[in-house]
């Protein structure tokens, strides 16, 4: 009875042991955990996070609807606010059209009218909420006023056309960046579009490129290679008297996708002195994950757009579309994305999704392979990006968290957020203040 007794009492013991042991362990990471969170917080609050790429729809620039309001896009000031994203660039894109007097006069008043809706946004709808910066010292000052920053990039030269004085024009309006084409050659350069079939226009950039290089250093805009092909790069880089950037790639290595720079690209960038921005962009990420997943969103869309009375087109097609046509499907794109996000939250069946950790697994590769000076950050918002956990900009405080847990330094958050971008930003206007004078 004795022995019976000690057993129960012995085995009672044990049992209270292992459980305040797994007690303690639980509540050991349970604060490792918010130490790391607080860590990342006291980190958020105190860089400022810049955003390189932002769509978006001149329809929600409207004294009705727009960015004061919490709309399904993925950018708007509340969704800022929340996730403490402090500076979006917004982005004047033109689909690609034909190469005629027509097609560039079209893609123009395009652009024009996106220039239009943020000058909007800035001085008239929210001037108390948000400024335009042309400078680093502009995100800077603006910043410290507790206010958000827009900036703007050209995503495709097209709306240039033949008249060189648009690149002026363009950087009076605003434009701090530009990429020389989008999907498809444009009369500047050719596109990357082109290793799908083998099929190149100017075999790089056309002899009007050569001249838009020149005029963007004269200027002060900063040379985007996001879009362009490799050798179109290659010889922006030999042509150039300034820093490039990569406004939304990622790294080719870890995902080969022909929107993503190669390690001999990442090498000519380092070498250049520019900056490559990670796009959070779920296929230019992970190959594996975004194939299973993407036959279930794309079902998904399928049926939110047989609601909506929308023919669905595959990427094929799209680019088939005129100017217009374009603008009326991405319009549509842009309000199926929304419906189908709030949708898949609620699903729990879908297969892993790319993730935040995919999305760092690219910084930290590229950081590895050329320099922490030489990466930052991007989203595609509103263009085809966010992903699992930096969904819209109200969850953009999870990068840095997932930075901190990878054991960044304050320093090099820093420069992954803002620090290196705006570096560039201000060695190519350096570069032009000294060519004006020649």
């Amino acid at each position: 009875m004795k022995n019976i007794f000690l057993f129960f009492t012995y085995s009672v013991i044990f049992l209270f042991s292992c459980k305040q042991e797994s007690k303690t362990k639980i509540q050991q990471t349970v604060s490792k955990d918010q130490i790391l969170i607080d860590k990342g917080k006291a980190i958020h609050n105190k860089v400022i996070t810049l955003d390189t790429h932002c769509d978006i729809n001149i329809k929600n620039f409207t004294d009705s609807i727009n960015y004061t309001q919490d709309l399904g896009t993925q950018i708007t000031l509340p969704k800022m606010k929340k996730g403490g994203l402090d500076v979006a660039w917004f982005i004047v894109y033109t689909g690609q059209d034909s190469l005629t007097t027509k097609g560039f006069a079209k893609a123009h008043e395009v652009a024009l009218s996106k220039f239009n809706a943020i000058h909007k946004l800035v001085e008239d709808i929210a001037p108390n909420e948000i400024e335009l910066a042309l400078t680093s010292d502009d995100v800077k000052r603006i910043h410290s006023k507790n206010k958000k920053v827009a900036m703007i990039g050209i995503e495709n030269g097209y709306p240039v056309g033949t008249d060189i004085s648009n690149v002026k024009k363009f950087h009076e309006l605003g434009a701090r960046y530009m990429s020389l084409s989008h999907n498809g050659h444009s009369q500047l350069c050719d596109s990357n579009t082109g290793e799908a079939d083998g099929v190149w226009l100017h075999n790089g950039l056309s002899e009007l490129g050569k001249e838009v290089i020149v005029e963007m250093n004269k200027w002060g805009i900063m040379i985007d290679v996001s879009h362009p092909s490799k050798e179109s790069m290659r010889q922006m880089i030999q042509l150039s008297k300034a820093p490039i950037i990569a406004s939304h790639s990622s790294a080719r290595a870890l995902c080969n996708h022909s929107r993503n720079l190669d390690d001999e690209q990442l090498q000519w960038l380092k070498e250049n002195g520019g900056v490559v921005q990670t796009v959070a962009f779920t296929s230019y990420l992970n190959t594996e994950k975004f194939e299973k997943r993407v036959v279930e969103e794309v079902a998904i869309a399928k049926q939110i757009a047989d609601s909506m009375g929308v023919t669905w087109l595959e990427r094929e097609e799209i680019i088939k579309l005129n100017t217009e046509q374009k603008e009326t499907y991405y319009d549509f794109l842009g309000k199926m994305a929304a419906i189908r996000r709030e949708k898949i939250k609620k699903m729990t069946n879908l297969p892993p999704a790319v993730d935040v950790v995919d999305f760092v697994n690219h910084i930290d590769y590229m950081v590895t392979k050329i320099g922490i000076d030489h990466v930052g950050i991007s989203s595609d918002f509103d263009g085809g990006g966010g992903i699992e956990g930096w969904s819209d900009a109200s969850e953009t405080f999870n990068v840095t968290l997932e930075l901190v847990k990878r054991g960044y330094t304050e320093e090099q958050i820093e420069k992954l957020w803002s620090g290196n971008l705006l570096r560039v930003l201000d060695k190519v206007q350096e570069v032009a203040q000294e060519l004006q004078k020649t």
